[in-house]
């Protein structure tokens, strides 16, 4: 993983190269927010803009995209099924949805955004034929723990190529990234923030200082460190820049390891094994 600059890739077992950091749009609203976030995002330099069929900004993101002078080729774009369009069929339909609304030929990362019960592997199997045909460069999956890996890793002909989780420091499940490396999947972040509980935390505060940086800007570090893709989201351009100024430090192994100490185990979203029942009742 090339953390080096803001142009620094990961490699992932396909052969194609996902640039290690990216904007994450979830709740930046349709239309000249979302728009403008991109813009702000591809003027700072990033390449990578992760976005959702459950987020209802796709088309946001596609029309950012096209109005950037950017060639497509070098902007890496998510999106992900979400929960009521999963089963084989339905996933294949719900991608066509997602590439109509974004306006793209093809997305360079497909994921299941959580693992429903009696679906995700039949999900899976419809992203397997989405990728044979090439309509993506990659796949991969949201939200899922080792158990549901091994669903896939055991009854798919093609494993995943990254996993994108909830991760922060009170929030790490090493044993998780550890599984990932030994199957050469990426390990990606999303709320690397913790919705903003990080800036609360007097650790990360009092190395910020040390290292003349945001509580953000280390966090970031951290994962990139850890050899986590991390997607912040902001609608703030100010706050995009920030986010993106974190090449020019290295944190060290010992405070690395004071980071890594933080771990609790606290969510601040949904657990794979239970989300059901939390999107039922929000």
């Amino acid at each position: 993983m090339d953390i080096g600059n803001i142009n620094g890739t990961t490699t992932l077992h396909n052969g194609v190269t996902m640039p290690v950091l990216g904007l994450g749009v979830y709740k930046a609203k349709e239309g000249s927010e979302v728009i403008e976030s991109v813009h702000h995002a591809l003027d700072a330099g990033y390449r990578h803009i992760d976005t959702a069929s459950f987020y209802e900004n796709e088309s946001g993101v596609g029309e950012a995209i096209k109005s950037s002078k950017i060639p497509r080729e070098e902007i890496f774009v998510t999106t992900k099924v979400w929960n009521d369009d999963q089963g084989f069929e339905e996933t294949l339909k719900a991608f066509d949805k997602s590439l109509e609304k974004l306006g793209l030929d093809y997305i360079d990362l497909y994921l299941i955004h959580w693992p429903v019960p009696g679906k995700y592997v039949e999900t899976w199997k419809a992203l397997e034929k989405l990728y044979s045909e090439g309509k993506v460069k990659a796949i991969g999956v949201s939200n899922f723990l080792e158990h549901q890996l091994k669903d896939i890793l055991n009854d798919c002909s093609i494993k995943p190529m990254v996993l994108q989780n909830e991760f922060h420091p009170r929030l790490v499940q090493q044993s998780l990234i550890d599984f990932c490396k030994r199957s050469q999947i990426q390990y990606e972040a999303w709320s690397p923030l913790m919705r903003g509980e990080v800036f609360k935390n007097p650790l990360l505060k009092e190395l910020a200082k040390k290292y003349g940086k945001t509580v953000a800007q280390l966090v970031i570090r951290w994962d990139l460190q850890k050899g986590v893709v991390t997607i912040p989201k902001s609608v703030h351009r100010n706050r995009i820049f920030e986010n993106a100024d974190v090449f020019d430090f290295e944190i060290s192994e010992e405070n690395m390891r004071r980071i890594d100490a933080l771990d609790r185990e606290e969510r601040t979203g949904a657990h794979p094994d239970d989300f059901m029942d939390h999107f039922r009742n929000s």
